[in-house]
């Protein structure tokens, strides 16, 4: 019944194109804001396929260059003609497109661009590009306007972004009138008319989803509020810093995993914390600068300050790199070079890993200047190395107090540790373990070998891992699972009680759910053995119990590959009668003769015991330092020191050592102390008020998340290779109203949504002054814009009432160890949910959400069909309209249809419903009866989650 109501209500509407009975549209495969046609592929050809050829393929594929494989990219006759290997794009078919296999990296050996994959969301939109027909409006070979080659140091102050901000006046009246000045005057010269003010009720949808990342709820939702009075509550809600800290985390690459091996980051979620409350609490951005990049080097006047500033440091740690590199210096360039990459892009906009290899082609950064910063990087320790480096974690700073208690019991662990080290030393067990080979006649009790185990199925015997009992052990191959077992039974018992112990060795590729069987006179006991642990007695037994057996009754140990999940090992089984143990001999962990012990068998049953006591108390004092809190940061490298320029980025063919430094076409140049690293010294700087990229930069990144598109349409690049100011004055004056304000988020949050510019109403395609402003770039009229991924599901959370609105912590469940098939279960917000770099929640994946291994600017807007079938058929989604159906039904003031379909609307979109919808959705709900006994509310609001109102802003 309910998949074939789904499909009356929501499929067929989604495959006809049509809208639900009332006006409720339900979520289509086309953009309802972009115009049809020619055009509109020209426009994505220009928006998202030029800019990346420029950026990371002239270089070597222009008609000016000795292009690389005879390819050129740089005219639409270079690409139809392609180089040695044939055409570079068939069109409408990107899958059989050379040019996607090199960017998918498919080939290792045709792999571009050479410096690193670009980011899945590039990739898609050249899958996309390709797939609509590859159009490309240029036409003679050579005609690509690049900028120019090398832009020396003396000739940056050339380009717009390089130059000093203007001294501006205090702005009388209204801030927001000063941008709405700046605009009309534009509009005006392009003989464009700005639309009035939106309605009410969606500016404030708009408004609320745009300052706090959620749907109007609450006091937000008071619409006898003035609109200034509703800002400033929604600064000061928690949502704000929530909302604003998500999308500084697009920027930082944020990320709880490394894509090696699904390695977990489990102090990464400190920095997001940080985020939040630095955002909630208008921390000033140049502030937020200085301890993301030196916040461990600040001075600090309380523990609370020091803690802040230490975590805030994560920012230059969570890289996306491979730490399994045998070659650890060029592990080492390759971590700096993300680095510089990320604080280049955050803070300056700039491409600054462009230079590793040569002078930037077309920014003025010189390869010295690269390795100047690099040298700050390289005085710094991110990593500790070993067969696979790993990140650095440090204690956080705590009061002396408790700092003092957890120093103790660290000390107690180095004199616990040292007492078990002698002890395993003088063990005849450690003597015996020398060898390989356990004697099965050494050992105590009743002792079954693999070799004496009944065997079905096909095993195989094995040497080839750890310590093992007689002269080999079986595997089964992790083959033919519930198909093979091994039955150890011991020839004969004498009545009585036995500590059971099972034999194996231990291995990443074992089963974590070996099943293994005790058959006794109690009958028969399972149990599951993880395999890939190292067996906790002597290295080599694990206990399963102790076990009755009678005089010929059922006495055996069965070793199943049952379900297993790896390779399930048998080796041996020993039976050690309880009995015989006397006071002074192992417990039931020893492994010692219980049957007229020698003297020497006593004193090693003793300090046998004394080992696992020491082992107890090692564990223990391990398992409470371990609540000692611990974050992701650097240390400083002593004594600091310069690095050499490495030859084409070849970490093996040095050149000259440059001196630590920064960006010399930028700013005044700081001088570094010889005993600094300079990454103090780099912080002020990026800092600087007189810097004239960062204000800039930050500025547009807050207008572009309120505005929909920035001022500087490429967010991360305000280089030559980058997009100009629409408005430069507005921008300009933007950024001096940030620094005058003392760095103020909330401030610059507040003078945009006030101006006429941000309320304006959102036109539809058909508008005659989009053939003027197709793109809406001089913002006459609202942008219509989708909700985020997060907002999506998080708003479906706070309809349902299900919506955890707890702050802080980490969401990763204890014992985690790795992030591959991860299920993302809370109902916190999105913003706390693990990000994992190998297993995304399917809702982030199927609505753009920001690749966490690289700095995102601007998330890319794909619409494609799945994304409507997730939303139609997902079970996520499906709980969410059940879950929210229930919430309306247990309300007692929505009695009635009217009141019912009035808050249905008011909750998912906002706004009231038409007469004509509330006559539909009444008609729809009573058709099998009352609402309140089928699944009609269900599908009602489930259909309102699929529709276009729902997920699109106006």
């Amino acid at each position: 019944m309910r998949a074939h109501l789904k499909i009356l209500i929501a499929s067929w509407t989604f495959l006809t194109g049509a809208t639900l009975p009332g006006g409720i549209a339900v979520a289509q495969s086309g953009d309802p804001t972009s115009a049809a046609g020619h055009a509109a592929k020209v426009n994505f050809f220009e928006s998202k396929i030029r800019p990346i050829l420029v950026e990371h393929c002239m270089e070597c594929h222009a008609a000016d260059t000795e292009a690389s494989g005879g390819l050129l990219l740089d005219s639409r006759d270079g690409w139809q003609a392609g180089g040695d290997s044939g055409s570079a794009i068939t069109v409408g078919k990107s899958s059989d497109s050379l040019l996607m296999q090199a960017i998918r990296y498919d080939d290792p050996y045709l792999q571009m661009p050479p410096e690193g994959a670009l980011p899945a969301s590039v990739i898609r939109d050249f899958e996309k590009w390709i797939d609509d027909g590859a159009t490309d409006p240029r036409e003679a070979t050579g005609t690509e306007t690049q900028p120019p080659s090398s832009m020396s140091v003396e000739d940056a102050q050339q380009h717009w972004a390089y130059q000093p901000l203007p001294e501006s006046s205090e702005t009388t009246g209204s801030k927001g009138s000063r941008i709405d000045e700046l605009l009309n005057r534009q509009l005006a010269e392009s003989g464009l008319t700005a639309v009035p003010a939106t309605n009410h009720d969606a500016l404030v949808r708009r408004l609320t989803f745009d300052l706090t990342g959620l749907p109007p709820h609450g006091d937000d939702r008071d619409k006898n509020v003035s609109y200034d009075e509703t800002v400033e509550r929604l600064l000061d809600s928690p949502g704000f810093g929530e909302h604003f800290a998500r999308k500084w985390m697009d920027v930082a690459r944020y990320a709880e995993s490394i894509t090696l091996r699904g390695f977990i980051l489990p102090e990464a979620w400190r920095y997001r914390d940080y985020l939040v409350t630095a955002f909630a609490e208008d921390r000033p951005f140049d502030q937020m600068i200085r301890e993301q990049v030196a916040g461990d080097l600040l001075p600090h006047d309380s523990v609370d300050q020091h803690q802040t500033q230490s975590v805030a440091t994560g920012f230059l740690t969570l890289g996306n790199t491979n730490l399994e590199k045998q070659d650890k210096d060029q592990l080492e360039m390759d971590y700096i070079d993300e680095q510089l990459e990320v604080i280049g892009r955050a803070f300056l906009a700039q491409t600054i890993g462009c230079a590793r290899c040569h002078d930037h082609k077309f920014d003025p950064i010189p390869t010295s200047d690269y390795y100047a910063l690099a040298g700050i990087m390289s005085s710094t320790v991110a990593l500790k190395h070993s067969n696979v480096s790993k990140w650095v974690e440090r204690p956080l700073p705590i009061p002396e107090d408790e700092a003092a208690r957890f120093d103790a019991i660290a000390s107690q662990l180095a004199a616990t540790e040292r007492k078990l080290t002698a002890a395993q030393k003088n063990s005849n067990t450690k003597l015996v373990s020398g060898k390989r080979s356990i004697s099965v006649a050494d050992l105590a009790g009743v002792v079954v070998d693999s070799r004496d185990a009944a065997l079905v199925g096909q095993w195989v015997e094995s040497t080839s891992v750890g310590r093992f009992v007689g002269s080999s052990y079986l595997h089964d191959r992790a083959t033919g699972q519930g198909e093979k077992s091994a039955t150890f039974e011991p020839p004969s018992l004498t009545p009585g009680d036995y500590i059971v112990r099972m034999a194996y060795t231990p291995g990443a590729n074992r089963a974590s759910n070996a099943l293994v069987g005790v058959f006794s006179a109690d009958g028969e006991s399972k149990l599951r053995i993880n395999q890939r642990k190292k067996p906790s007695q002597e290295d080599t037994w694990i206990s399963l119990g102790t076990f009755r057996f009678e005089q010929d009754g059922q006495a055996f140990v069965l070793v199943s590959n049952e379900a297993a999940n790896g390779h399930v090992i048998a080796d041996a089984v020993q039976f050690l009668p309880v009995a015989s143990l006397a006071d002074g001999l192992p417990s039931e962990d020893a492994a010692e003769n219980a049957n007229e012990p020698s003297a020497e068998q006593i004193a090693e049953a003793k300090l046998q015991r004394e080992i696992k006591s020491l082992q107890a108390e090692k564990a223990e004092l391990e398992a409470e330092l371990g609540k000692r809190p611990r974050y992701m940061t650097l240390i400083e490298n002593e004594p600091p020191q310069d690095i050499a320029i490495h030859i084409r980025g070849d970490v093996h063919h040095l050149g000259e050592v440059v001196p630590r430094g920064v960006l010399t076409a930028i700013g005044e140049t700081p001088a570094i102390a010889a005993q600094s690293s300079g990454r103090r010294e780099l912080a002020d700087w990026l800092s600087s008020a007189d810097n004239p990229l960062t204000a800039r930069v930050y500025a547009n990144r807050v207008w572009s998340w309120l505005m929909g598109r920035g001022l500087v349409a490429s967010v991360n690049n305000f280089g030559t290779t980058g997009s100009s100011p629409t408005h430069p004055e507005l921008l300009d004056w933007l950024a001096s109203e940030l620094i005058r304000s003392g760095w103020s988020t909330k401030h610059l949050v507040r003078t945009i949504v006030q101006s006429e510019a941000y309320r304006r109403r959102c036109l539809s395609p058909e508008d005659q002054q989009r053939d003027i402003d197709p793109d809406n770039k001089l913002y006459w009229c609202g942008q219509t814009r989708r909700l985020s991924a997060e907002q999506i599901r998080d708003a479906m959370l706070a309809i349902s009432g299900e919506l955890d609105r707890t702050q802080g912590g980490s969401l990763i469940r204890p014992g985690t160890r790795s992030d591959y098939g991860y299920q993302h279960q809370s109902t916190r917000r999105s913003l706390y949910q693990p990000v994992f770099r190998n297993s995304l929640p399917e809702m982030f994946e199927a609505f753009d959400f920001a690749d966490p291994s690289v700095s995102v600017g601007n998330r890319s807007q794909s619409t494609v069909a799945t994304q409507a079938l997730v939303l139609m058929n997902h079970p996520w989604v499906v709980e969410r309209a059940t879950a929210a159906a229930d919430h309306f039904r247990s309300q007692s003031n929505l009695s009635d249809d009217e009141t019912l379909i009035e808050a249905l609307y008011q909750e998912c979109f906002y706004r009231s419903p038409t007469p004509e919808e509330i006559a539909t959705c009444r008609a729809f709900l009573h058709r099998h009866g009352d609402p309140k006994d089928d699944e009609s509310m269900e599908l009602l609001v489930h259909a309102m989650f699929a529709s276009l109102d729902f997920r699109y802003l106006e």
